[in-house]
């Protein structure tokens, strides 16, 4: 990530995924530079105290969803990097009273803002029709539609409460050969659900370019096909140059970094398993001429 995003003395950078504040820490501690942090989880806020405290005015912290990104920037005018690291964070993983994880029993929440609907709202209000649909299209989980036949049949016993109670009635339904837990993808589809992730992923691209400064940085690191796929969409749409939004007297475009994402070896899946699936693209905005009528 660092050799991607080459932060510079007098840099701003952005963090648009501050979770326990790893990579804004090693952007700090790379160059003289500012790190403007985000991050929509409550509990995040205590733990960029601290940051607050060690590097005093090179670090900002701005709470709220990355989707909105151009409200939280506003007030910083251009920036020379940002990255991305989508999906859940290892803290949000290893609470167990967040919900995020089937290895732990919890209340089966799974909320980043710890607002809005729940994962438990959903298992225990939603239709068959409109959970397997969720269980699908977010998770594509091909047995979408038998996991949510079972979950609506539980529910009429029991509400389905706590995580354990939602991994075990997969693991009743879902066989797997390929080593991971047979709840992954309805976990992961009832998360990317409940928290709007491809949504905001979404827009946070679309508006990512209007910050960036001459030669900015874009870092995006993606956990599974549904966000890669975003990224490799929106890179796509934006090969063609266009009109600077800062100026539009020059024509600018999107130039990856690397021919093809970065994928971790096989030392670093050892050392850390959660990133086997893990992708890391980088992306330049650079100008490719004047504008011409």
């Amino acid at each position: 990530m660092m050799q991607a995003l080459s932060p510079k003395n007098g840099g701003v950078y952005v963090d648009a995924t501050f979770g326990g504040g790893g990579y804004t820490q090693a952007i700090l501690e790379s160059a003289a530079c500012t790190v403007l942090a985000i991050d929509r989880d409550p509990a995040a806020v205590q733990r960029a105290a601290a940051f607050k405290t060690l590097y005093q005015e090179r670090f900002h912290f701005l709470h709220g969803c990355f989707g909105d990104l151009d409200h939280l920037l506003e007030p910083f005018g251009l920036i020379d990097g940002i990255v991305f690291d989508f999906g859940v964070s290892s803290y949000q993983l290893d609470e167990a009273d967040r919900g995020f994880s089937f290895r732990f029993n919890g209340p089966l929440d799974m909320r980043m803002s710890q607002q809005g609907i729940s994962a438990q709202d959903v298992v225990n209000t939603y239709s068959a029709e409109d959970i397997a649909k969720i269980l699908w299209v977010y998770g594509e989980e091909p047995q979408s539609r038998r996991i949510a036949k079972a979950i609506v049949a539980q529910r009429q016993q029991s509400p389905l409460t706590t995580t354990l109670e939602l991994a075990n009635l997969v693991r009743q339904i879902v066989q797997r050969k390929d080593g991971l837990d047979p709840a992954t993808l309805t976990f992961q589809a009832l998360r990317i659900f409940v928290n709007n992730e491809l949504i905001e992923i979404d827009k946070a691209l679309k508006k990512c370019l209007s910050f960036l400064s001459r030669e900015g940085k874009i870092v995006t690191i993606t956990f599974h096909g549904l966000e890669d796929r975003l990224v490799k969409n929106w890179m796509r749409e934006r090969r063609n140059p266009v009109a600077h939004p800062q100026c539009n007297q020059s024509l600018w475009n999107v130039v990856p970094v690397f021919k093809k994402p970065i994928v971790p070896s096989n030392q670093e899946i050892k050392e850390n398993p959660r990133s086997r699936s893990a992708k890391l693209r980088a992306f330049v905005f650079n100008p490719c001429g004047p504008l011409t009528v």
